[in-house]
C-alpha cells in the first residue's frame, strides 16, 4: 500500500492539497490578500512535485529534471508566506532583508536546476543539491530561532513547528541520498512518504493558523475603523471651531486632505494616528487662542504637534531639531501664539520637500545681548531657487513672515524687533536661514495651558 503512488493514501493527500490550493487561490481573487496568493502558490508547487510521482518510467526519465526547479519554486513560496504571514517588515526589519534575497535566490535556483538537469542529468543535479541543502537548512532553521524569539504570537510558535514536522519526514525521506532507496523499499515503504506525510500535517495546521489570523486581521480593522469613525465625528465637531482659530487655513486644509488620501488607500491606522494627533494640535490652539500670547515652552509644545503631523505628510521624513539656551527661562517669555509655525512651514514646504536626500530643520534659541534669537535653518534648495521655482517676487516675503513680525512688533511696541530670511547655499551645500530677533522680556505670570 505504502509502496504503490497510485494507493488511496497517497492520492487522497494530493487531492487534499490541491483542493486546499483551489480554496486559498480563488480567496485570493476574491479579496486580493497576497497571503492566500503565497500559501496556493505553495501548495501548487507542492501538489506538482507529488505529481511527478504518477509519471510513467519513460516520461519520468524526462521530467526527473523537473523535480528539485519544482522544490525551489516551494521554499520561494514558503518564504514569500511567512515574511508576509509575520508582517517582517515591522517587526524583524534587518531579517526581512535575507528573506528578500533568498526568494530571489531560489527563484535563481530553480531555472538554473532545471537546465543543468536538462543537459548534465540527475546526478548532477544532486550533486550540487548536497552542496546546496546545508546552507538552505541551516537558514531555515536560523529563521525559526529569529520568528519565535522576536515575534511574541503564540500562532509563529505553531508555524515553526508545523514547519518542522515537514523538515523532519522530508529529511527521513531525503536521506535515501545517503543511504539508498533500497533501505525504505525493502521495509514496504516508499522514501516519498514521510515528505507526503508532513506535507499534508503541515498543510492543515498551516490552513487553521492562516485562518485564524485573518480573523484577527479583519477584527482589528473593523476596530480601527470604529476608532476612526469616533475620530471623524470629532474632527467635524471641531472643525468650525478650528477656522475661527489662529492656525494656518492652508496647513488646516491639507491636512484634512492628508486623512482623506489615507482613507482612501485604506490606510486606516496612519488616518487614525493622525486624526490623533491633529485633534491634540486643534485642542492646543484652542486653548492658547484665549489670550494673543503665550509662552516660549507652550509655543514649542504647539510647535512639536506641529511638526509630527507634518513629518507624517511628507514623503521619507524630515528631522526636526530643537535647541534652547539653558539660561533662558521660557515659561515667562511672553511671544505671539503660532509666531514660530510660518516659518517651520515654510521650510518644510518650500525648503526641505524640494530637496533629495536627507532632510533636517533645526531650530535654535539662545539669548544674544538682551534680545531672545530664534533661528529656523533648514538644508533645502535654498531661499533663491525656491524663488527661481515658484516664481516669487525678490520683495515677497514668505507666507505669514510679515504677519509675524507685525504681531512681535505689537507685542513689544516696534522695540528691536528684526526678521531675516537669508540664502546659505554654497557650492557644497544649500539652505535657507530665517533669524527671529526681539527682546527678551520676562513676564511674572507666565500662561499655562490648562
Amino acid at each position: 500500500m505504502l509502496l504503490d503512488f497510485h494507493s488511496e493514501i497517497y492520492s487522497w493527500i494530493r487531492g487534499g492539497l490541491f483542493i486546499l490550493f483551489l480554496y486559498h487561490f480563488l480567496i485570493f481573487f476574491q479579496n486580493k490578500n497576497r497571503l492566500y496568493l503565497y500559501y496556493s502558490l505553495y501548495l501548487l508547487a507542492i501538489t506538482t512535485y507529488f505529481l511527478l510521482d504518477l509519471v510513467t518510467e519513460d516520461t519520468k526519465s524526462v521530467l526527473k529534471f523537473l523535480s528539485f526547479p519544482i522544490q525551489f519554486l516551494a521554499f520561494a513560496a514558503y518564504f514569500a508566506l511567512s515574511r508576509y504571514l509575520f508582517d517582517l517588515k515591522n517587526h524583524l526589519i534587518n531579517w526581512d532583508k535575507y528573506f528578500s534575497i533568498a526568494i530571489k535566490v531560489l527563484l535563481i535556483l530553480a531555472p538554473l536546476f532545471a537546465v543543468t538537469g536538462y543537459y548534465f542529468g540527475n546526478v548532477f543535479q544532486v550533486r550540487i543539491f548536497k552542496m546546496v541543502a546545508p546552507g538552505l537548512i541551516i537558514f531555515t532553521f536560523y529563521s525559526y530561532f529569529m520568528v519565535v524569539r522576536k515575534i511574541e504570537d503564540k500562532y509563529s510558535i505553531y508555524f515553526v513547528i508545523a514547519s518542522l514536522i515537514y523538515i523532519f519526514l522530508g529529511i527521513f525521506s531525503f536521506s535515501e541520498l545517503f543511504i539508498g532507496r533500497d533501505y525504505y523499499i525493502n521495509r514496504g515503504v516508499q522514501p516519498m512518504f514521510f515528505v507526503y506525510l508532513g506535507a499534508f500535517i503541515q498543510s492543515i495546521i498551516f490552513s487553521v493558523i492562516i485562518g485564524i489570523i485573518i480573523k484577527r486581521i479583519q477584527q482589528k480593522s473593523k476596530d480601527a475603523e470604529i476608532r476612526l469613525a469616533v475620530k471623524l465625528k470629532e474632527m467635524e465637531e471641531l472643525k468650525m471651531t478650528a477656522l475661527q482659530s489662529q492656525m494656518n487655513p492652508h496647513f488646516l486644509f491639507n491636512s484634512l486632505n492628508s486623512i482623506n488620501n489615507f482613507v482612501i488607500k485604506s490606510e486606516v491606522e496612519k488616518a487614525s494616528d493622525y486624526i490623533t494627533k491633529f485633534s491634540k494640535l486643534i485642542r492646543a490652539i484652542l486653548n492658547s487662542s484665549s489670550s494673543p500670547t503665550s509662552t516660549l515652552f507652550e509655543e514649542l509644545g504647539i510647535l512639536a504637534l506641529y511638526v509630527k503631523l507634518e513629518q507624517m505628510r511628507v514623503t521619507g521624513g524630515f528631522d526636526f531639531i530643537v535647541e534652547t539656551d539653558e539660561n533662558l527661562d521660557l515659561d515667562k517669555i511672553k511671544v505671539p501664539s503660532l509666531f514660530l509655525q510660518p516659518f517651520i512651514e515654510n521650510a518644510i514646504w518650500h525648503g526641505i520637500m524640494k530637496k533629495e536626500g536627507d532632510k533636517e530643520i533645526r531650530l535654535t534659541i539662545t539669548q544674544k545681548e538682551g534680545s531672545v534669537l530664534c533661528e529656523v535653518l533648514d538644508n533645502g534648495i535654498g531661499y533663491k531657487k525656491t524663488q527661481e521655482v515658484t516664481n516669487l517676487s525678490v520683495k515677497r516675503k514668505f507666507y505669514g513672515a510679515e504677519a509675524t513680525e507685525s504681531r512681535i512688533k505689537m507685542l513689544y511696541k516696534n522695540t528691536d524687533v528684526h526678521i531675516e530670511t537669508n540664502d546659505i547655499s554654497t557650492p557644497e551645500q544649500t539652505g535657507t536661514l530665517v533669524t527671529i530677533k526681539f527682546p527678551l522680556v520676562y513676564s511674572s505670570k507666565p500662561n499655562y495651558i490648562k
